[in-house]
């Protein structure tokens, strides 16, 4: 006797099944990173007045990041800038920086950044491209992103550690930012300085018998601690 065949309409539910069940087993190989908000920064720099390019720094940014060195096209990254950590130097400037003719971070207090694809461009470089919300307008951004190094962190709590370094140039009016156009440029420079630590998988988690690369410590213990022998410091105005 012949074994019955499937109907068409059920062996399309199985492959599309299999292949629904492949993907989530690749998606489950990926390594999980989260972003250490304290050797995470972006740096910003734009014109004054034609004389000097002004300088600051936002630091403190989270969140996630699904990476594979081996195949950047599965990466996603997600991450949020608290713009109240905005540094110029100068509180004046700071203030100026932050209020409602500029970035108004009081109605506006993040920044985000999600990739939506990405163009591998060396075994260690990549564009990533996404969408950046900055005071209330979205605008695609490409990131040219360079890996520094994927390895065990030498530091407490030894998790491994993914290091990258990233440019962008941006134009503040396609974000509603338009005050003072005769002091202030409309060309931004980004450089991004960026640490992110490997997060426990769920998987690992259940299954006590498989060893990690880390030990069990949790993940929001900030990831370095400075040896012993190195110090542990860390109207409204016009531009």
């Amino acid at each position: 006797m012949f074994p019955r065949l499937l109907p068409p309409r059920s062996l399309l539910g199985l492959l599309v099944l299999a292949g629904a069940q492949t993907a989530a087993a690749a998606e489950a190989d990926i390594a999980h990173y989260r972003l250490d908000p304290v050797h995470t920064r972006v740096m910003f720099a734009i014109s004054h007045a034609g004389f000097s390019n002004a300088i600051g720094t936002v630091s403190g940014s989270t969140g996630t990041l699904a990476f594979d060195p081996e195949d950047w096209n599965t990466a996603k990254l997600e991450v949020t800038v608290p713009l109240d950590r905005l540094d110029l130097g100068d509180e004046k400037w700071n203030r100026a920086a932050l209020a409602s003719n500029l970035l108004d971070a009081k109605d506006h207090p993040i920044a985000t950044f999600t990739s939506t694809r990405i163009e591998p461009k060396a075994p260690d470089a990549a564009s990533v491209c996404g969408n950046l919300q900055l005071r209330g307008v979205t605008r695609e951004v490409c990131l040219d992103v360079k890996l520094n190094a994927l390895k065990r962190h030498p530091l407490p709590p030894f998790r491994r550690t993914a290091g990258f370094s990233a440019t962008a140039t941006l134009s503040r009016k396609e974000f509603g930012i338009t005050s003072w156009p005769s002091v202030i440029g409309d060309s931004v420079e980004l450089r991004i300085e960026a640490e992110a630590t490997r997060a426990r998988s769920t998987r690992h988690q259940e299954d006590g018998n498989k060893a990690d690369d880390t030990p069990d410590i949790e993940q929001d213990v900030p990831t370095t601690t400075p040896p012993s022998n190195e110090p542990t410091t860390e109207p409204e105005p016009t531009p």
